[in-house]
């Protein structure tokens, strides 16, 4: 049997970066939602809750970004000169936010700097994500194997509206997560955060359910022609459910029911993005088949991938194993 390399390839960073999307998002959320949080001790737990995951989990966008690099690097030289501002911009944020996360423990004096830094950081760096899906789903610009659009093609009202849904989004993770690893007053106001933040993300991806199809033709053709559109009716109904799980959950318990949910949210979102994409890696320009690099390369590095990904997906289970339960004021992060 022959293996289709690109396509292995293709589910493998598309896993990667979802698992990016859903463990250093509520990660994100909680930087996000710093704000709202206005007592110290509270943001000590907040950011104990996430202590000991939150570096690992940006492990999967290295392995995305890279493994791009590495495998489509067709893709990566159109996709990275359209959205250079935005990832740069990201990369920035995510540095100071991580900068933040360790130099905030150490000084008191100047710890409302941190805290900033912190928020502003994780805010920015979602809100650029969001910037770059908007931009990769309303299409680029590829003319002769190379990017030939503008320096601000980027910069649509798509792009902007998707940036501030991601970042509702992020904030609904981060929320459920505090619900799920907190008690107290902090897990109840949470839970108020988390109703709120649901319908916030319901509601946008409801508006960019109606939007994204009248983008490009065959965004239209995918949804509501042929069998895929079955979807049509499949995903909405899941996200209706996931919504009462959530809502469940914030009502009745258990603590993790909500977070799940949310989960599920986004899940259900990055499978409608991945049927209207496929089978093309950048959006009516380049085909997985076209971008993908030799075979013999593309082997070679799945040799190195079928022993990383499960040492990977191995170290994470475990950390968030051996972090389980709720998070107090007494748990220290050095």
């Amino acid at each position: 049997m022959v293996l289709d390399l690109p396509f292995i390839w293709a589910a493998l960073i598309a896993f990667a970066v979802l698992a990016y999307v859903v463990l250093d998002g509520f990660d994100l959320g909680i930087g996000i939602l710093f704000p709202l949080f206005r007592a110290k001790q509270d943001r000590d737990v907040m950011m104990n809750s996430v202590a000991p995951v939150w570096d690992g989990n940006e492990t999967w966008l290295v392995l995305g970004g890279g493994g791009l690099l590495a495998v489509f690097p067709l893709a990566y030289a159109v996709i990275m000169p359209a959205l250079y501002m935005p990832i740069i911009l990201m990369l920035l944020a995510l540095i100071f936010r991580g900068v933040a996360f360790e130099y905030r423990w150490r000084t008191r004096r100047a710890e409302f700097l941190w805290d900033y830094a912190f928020n502003w950081g994780s805010t920015l760096a979602a809100f650029c994500q969001g910037i770059a899906l908007g931009a990769l789903v309303q299409g680029i610009k590829v003319e002769n194997r190379a990017y030939a659009g503008g320096w601000w093609d980027w910069l649509t009202p798509f792009s902007i509206a998707t940036g501030l849904a991601l970042v509702i989004g992020y904030g609904l993770l981060g929320a459920t997560w505090l619900v799920m690893k907190t008690e107290g007053a902090l897990a109840e106001k949470a839970r108020s955060i988390s109703r709120i933040a649901a319908f916030g993300t319901i509601a946008a991806m409801g508006v960019f359910s109606l939007w994204t199809p009248f983008t490009r033709p065959l965004y239209l053709e995918r949804w509501f022609h042929g069998p895929s559109a079955a979807f049509s009716v499949i995903v909405p109904v899941l996200v209706f459910l996931c919504l009462l799980v959530i809502l469940r959950g914030l009502k009745r318990g258990p603590d993790h029911l909500p977070f799940l949910g949310a989960l599920g949210l986004f899940v259900l979102g990055y499978a409608g993005i991945g049927i209207s994409f496929y089978p093309y890696i950048v959006p009516h320009a380049v085909t997985i088949a076209d971008a993908a690099a030799p075979d013999k390369s593309l082997g070679f590095l799945l040799a190195g991938a079928v022993v990383l990904i499960p040492l990977i997906l191995a170290y994470t289970a475990y950390s968030y194993w051996v972090f389980r339960g709720k998070v107090t004021h007494e748990d220290g992060y050095h």
